[in-house]
């Protein structure tokens, strides 16, 4: 068994007594020398903490649009066709409309920063215009490919939509995971 760690020594010290680890659960395994690691337990330990990672970003992209009641869904459980959308070069993030339900939505690239989330809002702004012409998920995807591109914002990269099986595979290929 390793050695405890400093702060768990320290911890012990003040207490008068060794530490007794917690039960474990898909955010730590507590060990008397600190933390087992639990990435090797699969995709779901990986990133536990992914799970409000999620509700942080959508409330990020949201505060930069006005608030709507009418809007496509932001979720779904059915595979997603999207478009990748560049500037200068960069991808910046995805715009997305699900197979099977009546979500569409945006998913900032991780790495493009503030950058994906400013232009983000632009594109779900589109995505609110296509609902309120009445056009379905996958029609409103068509729709702002066939719109003047706006370099501003960034512009679609293919001529048509590719396919993820799920939306949680197109959020790890933003970079969220």
């Amino acid at each position: 068994m390793p050695p405890p760690c400093r702060a768990s020594r320290h911890c012990s010290t003040l207490l008068g007594s060794a530490p007794a680890p917690g039960d474990e659960n898909r955010h730590a395994a507590p060990s008397e020398t600190g933390f087992k690691d639990l990435r090797s337990e699969g995709p779901a330990y990986d990133d536990s903490w992914g799970t409000f990672e999620g509700l942080n970003r959508a409330s990020l992209l949201d505060s930069r649009i006005p608030q709507a009641e009418d809007d496509y869904e932001q979720i779904t459980e059915y595979p997603v066709r999207y478009f990748t959308v560049q500037r200068d070069g960069r991808t910046l993030d995805f715009v997305w409309a699900a197979v099977g339900d009546a979500a569409a939505c945006h998913v900032p690239r991780t790495a493009a920063g503030d950058e994906a989330f400013d232009a983000g809002a632009a594109w779900l702004l589109s995505l609110r215009e296509a609902h309120g012409h009445g056009l379905s998920p996958l029609a409103a995807l068509d729709w702002l490919a066939k719109c003047p591109a706006r370099p501003g914002i960034g512009v679609i990269a293919e001529d048509t939509p590719r396919e993820a099986p799920s939306l949680d595979d197109l959020k790890e290929l933003s970079g969220r995971y």
